[in-house]
């Protein structure tokens, strides 16, 4: 595979002076999450190296994806009269998850802990906690779907695409604090979600699906307490504190963007993602979100983890943030191909082409962006252990 220089030369310079710089504020992790994970990184042998933590949390949810899309593909084995997901899967999922979490919490204290903390390991972990986090925005949305299903006690496709969306911009939020305030503030909503996710897998496994048929609360159903509770935590937690560090910043004069334009450009390509996957399905010849959910939510989820790579590499090396990501641009044509009719036969094709390419894009990016930073901080590296000739 070919490698391409995705990192400009001023983005490198940038790397060289990059320190982290983060605030973790959430009572979860603060008094429950991180003993704990202070516990699990003793126990770590000091030659286990972070990014492999790292990549093998990932691993966990790509095996918890897969799992379920295999047992429940279309979202209609918890429906009522449906061949149910076997208990055993259940419990797999909420351990997946869980031990992903835990690895995601320890494999910074495990850098930490062998003086191995790099530009490099960081930008790692970022870069594959954003496609993580974003499949796990996938997972959240789409598993947690799985265990509802469709029907009337279930979410409707739609509405679970919508919902989808308010995840992934809840993820973003924190990055676009960091852009412009140099401080990543960790999102509330993450820690909750994960730990709440692993133990609805693990009730499921034990209660039995048909237990989230009854009502909740009087007439309120399960699905309702969680839509109430995805959209209550953007816009009661984390919009207002992304909100509130910015203007804390500003008061004190030190944003990174003193403009409005500057400061909004990483949510130019995002937005635009939002409208060509919301006109997709909007206007689709063969309703192709009704037909193929969890492929669609996979190609949205991996295209935005996409953008959100190139914000991360632009905040850490303190560049300017480009406001349209080319990846949207063939999605464009895509779109307008299908919404057009002249695929309407073959719109399904269309999808799982386009998904399996956007897959590819991200993953060559992720492989030539590590590659590329690699041998820059090597021969960084080298330059500096180099004596004076003079």
């Amino acid at each position: 595979m070919a490698l391409y220089h995705y990192v400009t030369q001023e983005q490198l310079s940038g790397f060289d002076k990059y320190k982290y710089s983060a605030v973790d504020s959430n009572p979860l992790s603060i008094y429950v999450m991180h003993p704990f994970w202070n516990s699990v990184v003793k126990i770590l042998p000091t030659w286990l190296a972070p990014n492999l933590i790292t990549f093998t949390g990932f691993m966990f949810l790509v095996l918890t994806f897969t799992l379920l899309s295999f047992f429940d593909f279309d979202f209609y084995a918890s429906g009522e009269g449906r061949t149910h997901v076997p208990s055993w899967v259940w419990i797999a999922a909420g351990l997946f998850n869980f031990l992903a979490y835990t690895l995601d919490g320890v494999d910074g204290k495990q850098a930490r802990r062998t003086n191995s903390s790099t530009p490099l390991g960081e930008l790692f972990d970022h870069g594959l906690d954003s496609w993580a986090c974003v499949w796990a925005c996938v997972f959240f949305v789409a598993t947690v779907y799985s265990v509802f299903g469709r029907g009337e006690t279930g979410v409707g496709v739609v509405t679970l695409y919508y919902l989808l969306w308010v995840v992934l911009f809840s993820f973003i939020l924190s990055h676009w604090e960091k852009y412009n305030t140099g401080i990543l503030f960790l999102p509330w909503g993450y820690d909750i979600s994960q730990v709440t996710i692993s133990v609805v897998y693990i009730i499921t496994a034990v209660v039995g699906v048909e237990t989230w048929y009854k009502p909740a609360i009087g007439n309120v159903q399960y699905r309702d307490l969680f839509t109430v509770m995805i959209v209550g935590c953007l816009f009661v937690v984390t919009l207002p504190m992304s909100l509130y560090n910015v203007f804390k910043a500003y008061r004190k004069n030190t944003l990174k963007h003193s403009s409005v334009y500057e400061a909004l450009l990483p949510f130019f390509s995002p937005v635009l993602l939002f409208v060509l996957s919301t006109l997709w399905i909007s206007l689709s010849p063969t309703d192709i979100i009704e037909k193929q959910p969890r492929i669609f939510y996979l190609m949205v989820g991996t295209a935005f983890s996409n953008v959100t790579c190139k914000l991360i590499v632009c905040q850490m090396s303190n560049t300017r943030c480009k406001p349209l990501s080319l990846l949207l641009l063939p999605m464009t044509a895509v779109v307008l191909l299908v919404i057009s009719g002249v695929v309407q036969h073959g719109e399904i094709t269309v999808l799982y082409i386009w998904t399996a390419i956007v897959i590819l894009t991200h993953i060559h990016y992720g492989v030539s962006v590590v590659k590329q930073l690699s041998d820059h901080f090597n021969i960084y590296a080298f330059s500096l252990k180099k004596p004076n000739s003079d």
